[in-house]
């Protein structure tokens, strides 16, 4: 696997957002290169060391932080008196561009993965002067289809679990938006309501994936599990906050005629020159959305590696980052 070597940030901080939130950030590469801003997925997950990797050091000032609570940004969602309803798309976005103007950039590209490329995309979107290019991967948009895929329509697929997954909600909940449901008894004020919800919530993330070994060290965390559930939850039960909810209730078919805002939005990226990496097996790939967002994009490239899912350090899909990366570190 060709990635970069593994750096040290040259800067660092906490920066005020409002709302008594404060995020963390930090910087590595080159301080005069081309700007970068990471996004990481979830929401919830938190930045990590392996993102700079994927960037060209000496051409790049690669800027991560970690998105209103998670990983070291303060309040942690994993606090249950963490106020949640200042974590929102649109705070996300904002705190974007208080963080562009913060370290002095113009435009940056923005990379993300999973969750990261519906931030980077919405944020594209309404910000397009601030965006040089993007490069996403794990991609999803953020639809209310999406969302009844992977919590209700995958369970046609992996119905053991399933079973399981929808069994630890009380039975008056178990028709409706699933991801609500569970984020309301990760709201419960009874801590072991909380914390089983939580396990289960990870367990089904879990079972999904499409390939063995099935586990993922950070679920094991209670700390990470607890913020982790609880962000996606808040986010996957509320339209991602990008407003279509009008478009209709959760389906048992998983939705697959909606779109939803992002995908619909897209023609505004025409002038953003993009690359979309995804792997052939991740199963988001059910609802073809990602082919439609390439289509509906005119200045976007998208790369398939067949064999890898939803991961980011997946062998294809890391070369095919950096590729991108290199060839957009070219561009100036």
């Amino acid at each position: 696997m060709t990635l970069y070597p593994e750096i040290e940030p040259y800067d660092h901080g906490m920066l005020d957002v409002g709302d008594g939130n404060q995020v963390y950030w930090e910087t590595c590469g080159n301080p005069r290169g081309k700007p970068a801003v990471v996004l990481h997925g979830g929401p919830g997950s938190g930045a990590n060391a392996y993102f700079p990797r994927l960037f060209d050091p000496a051409a790049y000032r690669i800027v991560l932080l970690d998105q209103r609570g998670a990983g070291r940004s303060t309040p942690p969602a994993s606090a249950y008196d963490t106020d949640m309803s200042v974590n929102t798309t649109a705070h996300l976005i904002a705190d974007l561009e208080l963080l562009r103007r913060h370290l002095d950039v113009e435009r940056w590209l923005v990379w993300g993965v999973s969750w990261g490329s519906v931030l980077g995309l919405r944020y594209a979107q309404t910000h397009p002067a601030a965006v040089s290019e993007l490069v996403l991967t794990g991609i999803a948009t953020g639809s209310d289809a999406e969302v009844a895929l992977l919590t209700r329509g995958l369970g046609r697929i992996f119905p053991e679990a399933f079973e399981r997954f929808v069994g630890e909600l009380p039975e008056g909940e178990r028709d409706g938006n699933l991801a609500a449901a569970y984020n309301r008894l990760l709201e419960s004020p009874d801590r072991q309501v909380r914390e089983r919800a939580a396990r289960a919530w990870t367990d089904w993330e879990t079972a999904m994936m499409p390939a063995p070994p099935r586990s993922v060290a950070r679920y094991e965390d209670p700390v990470f599990r607890m913020g982790f559930a609880r962000t996606v939850t808040h986010y996957w039960g509320n339209d991602h906050f990008l407003g279509e909810s009008e478009g209709g209730s959760e389906g048992d078919n998983g939705g697959v005629d909606r779109g939803g805002v992002v995908l619909r939005d897209a023609p505004l990226l025409k002038d953003i020159p993009g690359t979309l990496v995804q792997g052939g097996l991740d199963l988001g790939n059910l609802l073809g959305v990602v082919w439609r967002l390439h289509h509906a994009w005119p200045g976007s490239e998208l790369v398939v590696i067949d064999e890898a899912g939803h991961n980011a350090g997946a062998p294809g899909v890391a070369e095919a980052l950096v590729a991108a990366t290199d060839k957009y570190a070219r561009r100036g």
